[in-house]
């Protein structure tokens, strides 16, 4: 990216998720149980996350890079071979299990929570049809916002789709701003009410523009111009119009 593009904007995404709440993400999109998860695997899903952070430049809290150091601390562990380890640590339990039973009680933790904003929505509603007062929410949609992983998730695979021919003319050709793209997308929203957020990048052909109008979208996002959504967990992101 330019010095220009770099400069043009600097989004501060406010991301309330933890490194816990990325795990158990990456763990939900392998479709196992925590116990059965391939750790290695996950482990190097969660580093591939915080390289896109730091693509994006994105701030991140200081615990993300904690979490980051203990889990390839665990993987050299497992990849270690047993005949190979020290003496005193062949009898050491599997270097997994504290971070599996870390992950269990936070999933424990996270599920009741999400069970007691169920129930305040649910009171809500009947308190509202009681009152004849506006449903905070249309508790019949299956739809939920999307997550900071749902949203990098969709950028890593845009990302896999570009074919980059010539890095060189990408970096001294490259004329493309945050700004430029927060335009362009706002524009587009004067002729439909909602987009897919694989055809805002119908056209774009180097990395550069990617992050560039990735950015663009995590701002609108911050600032509730626009909203992200998805139907199922690891769907399509579809984004609207928001209220700012």
């Amino acid at each position: 990216m330019t010095e220009e593009q770099a400069n043009d904007y600097k989004v501060s995404l406010e991301i309330f998720e933890g490194p816990l709440d990325l795990l158990l993400y990456l763990v939900k999109k392998e479709e196992v149980d925590i116990f059965e998860i391939d750790t290695v695997k996950v482990i190097d899903q969660y580093l591939e996350y915080i390289e896109y952070f730091k693509m994006l430049d994105l701030d991140i809290a200081g615990e993300f890079l904690v979490m980051a150091s203990t889990l390839m601390y665990i993987k050299s562990k497992m990849l270690l071979p047993p005949e190979e380890r020290p003496i005193d640590e062949e009898e050491e339990e599997d270097p997994r299990l504290e971070l599996i039973k870390q992950l269990v009680e936070y999933k424990k933790f996270k599920e009741a929570a999400t069970d007691l904003g169920v129930r305040a929505l649910h009171e809500a509603d009947h308190f509202s049809r009681e009152t004849g007062g506006p449903l905070p929410i249309d508790l019949k949609s299956k739809e939920v916002e999307s997550t900071i992983f749902d949203l990098i998730s969709s950028f890593s695979k845009v990302l896999e789709r570009i074919k980059i021919e010539d890095d060189l003319k990408e970096i001294f050709e490259e004329t493309h701003t945050v700004t430029d793209k927060i335009k362009v997308i706002l524009d587009t929203f004067k002729e439909v009410d909602e987009i897919r957020f694989s055809e805002l990048f119908e056209g774009v052909k180097t990395r550069s523009e990617v992050v560039v109008t990735f950015l663009a979208v995590l701002e609108l996002i911050r600032l509730k111009k626009v909203v992200a959504t998805q139907i199922e967990s690891f769907g399509e992101v579809t984004m609207r119009q928001g209220i700012g």
